[in-house]
């Protein structure tokens, strides 16, 4: 649950300050006119079950996401508080949101066109990593959400 720890790493921000990406279909592309979080990475079960791994996700102020294809874009509601974005053609993962923090948008990394200059700096959930799955060296880990 990536909101637990969002608000304490949202002044941490990387540049350039304007990214694109999308899903692999082309589908769903959006872009970012504005600063991104560092990577968090996220083991809970519903990261895990989502994903069919785990969660890595940057972070966007809500204002500088836009959309320039969004037609294929659909929310899963997994509960009242949280949602998923994801591609209804090839079924990409696109984004995380959480009612608690509505102001930002939870982009997952791989579907940026770019990622330079963004590195892992925390591991939510860490106690429950697969024996399949490593922390990056070097970043804070977390057994829970805090």
């Amino acid at each position: 649950m990536l909101a637990a720890r969002e608000s304490a790493r949202m002044d941490e921000t990387t540049s350039p300050e304007n990214r694109t990406g999308g899903c692999d279909c082309g589908g769903v592309r959006y872009r970012i006119d504005g600063p991104v979080r560092q990577i968090i990475h996220c083991h809970c079960e519903p990261c895990r079950r989502i994903t069919g791994n785990f969660m890595a996700a940057t972070s966007a102020a809500v204002g500088d996401v836009s959309f320039e294809a969004d037609a294929g874009l659909s929310w899963f509601e997994r509960t009242p508080e949280t949602r998923y974005g994801f591609c209804t053609s090839c079924g990409s993962l696109l984004f995380w949101a959480a009612t608690d923090k509505a102001d930002r948008l939870s982009i997952t990394a791989g579907t940026l066109d770019d990622a330079s200059g963004l590195q892992v700096e925390l591991v939510l959930f860490g106690a429950e990593l697969g024996d399949y799955s490593r922390s990056p060296e070097g970043c804070e880990v977390l057994p829970g959400d805090h």
